[in-house]
């Protein structure tokens, strides 16, 4: 690893809009946004995938093997990536932070604590319960009524046994009430981080944050229970954005890190904007398929912010295509043609609807060991048959190099993109179940939605309120297009079921759940956490 302050510099930052957490991370100062803010924009290059499967599909490896790629192909490139959680690193997934030579250092640092971001989120979102809490213990002067409390607490890990508990038990505890914990990567305190411009603009969408309803059905805010001026306090640091580098020391902003089957799953406004400003191409990722994260990202965080991407990469690979094929994971290393084409639909789908926003697609096509150039070759042909371009990655084994092929197809695609062409799936204007609608039929293909009795209640309500305004944002399986996990490939005519809404007003969405879908993740049956170790040295072991 080189220095921090190295990579800094060749990235025209000085030292002095560096804040260091050690040799090798810092936080970029508010400072520097005052020195930089009138430069051009890069162009903004958003990485996407194919539905994920347990075989894995690489996206934020080719995510920064691409930039990485990009460097070396003369182009300065900034990447910007979301913090990983807790949660998925000790539980199914492990590291979030590349593998093989396209990984961002130090991985460990990164993976675990990081800057403490995630945890000063943890600490803002729990100071508000604690708060809710106090404030109907100390003689509730506004009325909340505790059956309607909406905010519940939150921590970095998977804990199904903490979904609903009930809080207030035992003699001077306050009003007995059921509760529950989210993952802190779905804390609405996690989606106004990653959405907000600066500290101030933080400030009032923490002020907004619905809490809970009174005794006449009015909406309280946090604003309402004075909370917000100490959770920014909280919060002011963990808003400036992150500093790292990859393995070839190409800069990379990670910050914020909201999950996208639950959450917008894009990594912040404020660190994009300032990658945005430092490279001529800022490569950025989304969460889980193109489905959610992509969606998410044209339809809330681009609107949002006013930013328009001048391309998409969809990351696919061999194995990814034979599991939607109907391939058991145990099977993928076998050739299986007919599983092969089958699963393209899948690919194709992902194409079609990211071309439904206005942007150019690119496919990159992850090479793993086992993949026969038969396989190989059948993929680029589909590719061609579909009019994209397509380049084979080996950024895993190679790092840049092996990214160099899809960085000059990017080049070339960056080189004729129009962003004027960018356009949203669905125009605000519109109400929640239109939107809803939208995203259903147009980008999961299905037939119908059907809304349970609490969620035609929360729409009543949204009516009520006047809030038919927002944008939504669906919390649904990322495995299928559907809500139902197990409809892989390309399925059509099915009905998503709507099981409530709940508004996240400071973040400015609706978030929509569908499905079986839950905001706390549980741990599987062997979990990442198992092999994690620490050698002789003190090294991490395990994690990647």
């Amino acid at each position: 690893m080189r220095l921090i302050t190295e990579v800094a510099a060749e990235t025209g930052i000085q030292e002095e809009h560096l804040e260091l957490y050690g040799k090798y991370k810092a936080k970029l100062a508010p400072s520097l946004w005052e020195e930089i803010k009138g430069r051009p924009d890069g162009k903004l290059v958003l990485v996407t995938a194919m539905n994920p499967t347990p075989a894995g599909e690489g996206k934020t490896l080719t995510t920064i093997g691409l930039a990485q790629a990009m460097n070396k192909a003369g182009v300065k490139t900034v990447a910007a990536l979301r913090e990983p959680s807790l949660g998925p690193c000790l539980g199914m997934k492990g590291g979030a932070t590349g593998s093989g030579k396209a990984q961002i250092v130090p991985a460990d640092e990164i993976n675990l604590h990081f800057t403490g971001d995630i945890h000063a989120v943890t600490s803002a979102h729990n100071l508000l319960s604690a708060m809710i809490d106090n404030h109907i213990f100390q003689g509730n002067e506004l009325g909340l009524d505790p059956t309607r409390i909406v905010w519940k607490r939150v921590m970095d890990m998977n804990d199904r046994s903490l979904r609903n508990v009930v809080t207030g038990l035992g003699d001077g505890n306050g009003i007995v009430r059921e509760s529950g914990f989210q993952i802190t990567t779905a804390s609405e305190i996690m989606a106004v981080l990653c959405l907000c411009a600066n500290l101030a603009d933080l400030r009032v969408r923490l002020g907004r944050m619905l809490i809970g309803y009174d005794h006449e059905g009015h909406p309280v805010t946090a604003g309402e229970l004075k909370a917000v001026d100490a959770m920014t306090a909280l919060l002011k640091e963990a808003v400036k954005p992150n500093l790292v580098q990859t393995l070839e020391g190409t800069p990379v902003i990670v910050h914020g890190g909201p999950f996208a089957n639950i959450a917008h799953g894009c990594s912040s406004v404020i660190g994009t904007r300032y990658a945005l400003k430092l490279g001529e191409v800022v490569v950025t990722e989304a969460g889980f398929g193109a489905d959610l994260g992509a969606e998410k990202f044209m339809d809330i965080k681009c609107r949002q912010a006013g930013l328009k991407p001048s391309a998409a990469v969809l990351v696919v690979t061999v194995k990814s295509l034979k599991y939607n094929g109907g391939v058991p994971k145990g099977e993928l290393y076998a050739g299986n043609r007919a599983a092969l084409l089958a699963g393209m639909s899948n690919m194709e789908r992902h194409i079609q609807n990211l071309r439904k926003f206005g942007v150019p697609v690119v496919v990159a096509l992850n090479h793993f060991e086992g993949d026969s150039q038969a396989e190989i070759q059948e993929v680029l042909a589909a590719c061609r048959r579909l009019g994209v371009p397509v380049a084979i990655s080996k950024a895993w084994a190679q790092g840049g190099a092996g990214g160099l092929e899809l960085a000059e197809e990017l080049k070339m695609l960056l080189e004729g993109s129009d962003t004027s062409a960018f356009a949203h799936l669905y125009e605000d204007e519109l109400d929640i179940p239109s939107k809803i609608g939208k995203i259903v039929k147009e980008i999961y293909h299905g037939a119908d939605v059907s809304f349970s009795p609490a969620a035609k209640r929360s729409l009543a309500m949204i009516e009520k309120l006047g809030l038919s305004h927002l944008q939504v944002c669906m919390a649904k399986t990322p495995y299928s297009f559907s809500d139902q996990p197990r409809l892989l490939g390309a399925p059509r005519g099915f009905t998503v079921q709507v099981r409530d809404i709940t508004l996240s007003l400071g973040a400015g969405f609706a978030v929509v759940i569908t499905g079986s879908i839950v905001t706390m993740p549980g741990l599987p049956a062997k979990p990442a956490a198992e092999g994690l170790r620490i050698d002789e040295e003190g090294r991490l072991l395990g994690l990647l």
